[in-house]
């Protein structure tokens, strides 16, 4: 029985037509570090999986070696907001199934996206490693309005058996591709001046790195300063992160002075060229496709696999990609 199913029907229903999760990991630093990612799970919904390219496979070594991860999901405004704290198990001993659930799992067939003749080339992007994610700890609001208040929680039972990672491929994983760094006063200040949504990051006292939205976000000499809701689950101190949409990511230390909380920022993240222009994708310059087709090259050949061989026509979307498709056809966001 899943943890999940022991939660709120309005709540399950959320979690089943949602698309997007924040997913954080934990840096070998101790930083959490959250990216914006599409979701998708069984039926039974035993687990929250999420996806990261093979050529670009930070989050899932990260989870692979500290599988404390943070999810938080929310629908609408008027919908609940999930925080769920869990154990991530890596799945890439079989990338071609995994390539092909991915494509079927998210839904390819949305307007915004070329023709499936163009898409299907981008093995760059299709070829996945799989992180489920088993629920430890599920913690939710009644919606955003509520987060000044603590959540409504649910644990799992002690002695809990969490599936583990695949067995890590041997030899050395491939050296991350140089993207441009950028000062990150000068990328604050545009960042801050565009308004939009943000999540800070930071683990609570058992080691889970959890992200929850913030408001209210201004530039200081140091880094910046922010409002965070009254009912976040761990103390405004200690190593976190930032993070706009996934685009702009700031890292630093957090401190609180009265009601601020305070973000002294010690660099940002290069910004990976699919958040930059997703357009990068599908046809990306000739220099960013080598850079992912050397990483990917090097990848499979650690795990003794072939590149994954895309069909020549698109997988059928799954039942739960559909839900998830006409909910955010509905809201016009496809």
């Amino acid at each position: 029985m899943s943890l999940l199913t022991d939660l709120p029907d309005n709540v399950v229903a959320m979690l089943r037509r949602t698309l997007v999760t924040e997913f954080a990991t934990v840096s070998a630093a101790g930083v959490p570090i959250d990216t914006p990612v599409s979701y998708f799970n069984p039926d039974d919904l035993a687990t929250i999986d999420v996806a990261t390219g093979l050529s670009y496979p930070a989050k899932a070594e990260r989870a692979r070696r500290n599988p404390k991860v943070g999810l938080l999901i929310a629908g609408a405004k008027n919908e609940p907001i999930v925080s769920i704290a869990g154990r991530a198990a890596v799945r890439d001993a079989n990338l071609q199934d995994n390539a092909l659930r991915y494509i079927a799992e998210t839904g390819f067939s949305r307007p915004h996206n070329p023709p499936w003749e163009l898409a299907r080339n981008a093995v760059w992007y299709w070829t996945r490693m799989i992180i489920e994610v088993a629920p430890a700890k599920v913690m939710w609001w009644d919606d955003r309005a509520a987060m000044d208040s603590a959540p409504h929680c649910i644990l799992a039972p002690a002695g809990t058996d969490y599936p583990a990672s695949d067995p890590p491929p041997p030899g050395t994983i491939s050296k991350p591709s140089n993207w441009p760094d950028q000062s990150w006063r000068a990328l604050a200040e545009e960042t801050v001046g565009m308004g939009g949504t943000a999540h800070l990051s930071l683990c609570d006292d058992e080691g889970y790195p959890l992200p929850i939205p913030v408001r209210d976000i201004r530039l200081t000499d140091e880094g910046l300063a922010m409002r965070i809701p009254a009912g976040v689950p761990w103390q405004r101190k200690g190593k976190a992160s930032l993070t706009f949409y996934g685009r702009q990511t700031f890292v630093g230390a957090v401190s609180s002075e009265g009601e601020d909380t305070l973000l002294a920022i010690e660099r940002a993240l290069p910004i990976h060229p699919f958040v930059a222009d997703d357009s990068v994708m599908w046809e990306p310059q000739e220099e960013v496709r080598e850079a992912f087709m050397s990483r990917l090259s090097h990848e499979v050949e650690r795990r003794g696999q072939p590149i994954p061989t895309l069909p020549n026509m698109e997988p059928e979307p799954t039942a739960g990609a559909k839900i998830r498709i006409a909910r955010y056809g509905e809201r016009g966001l496809f």
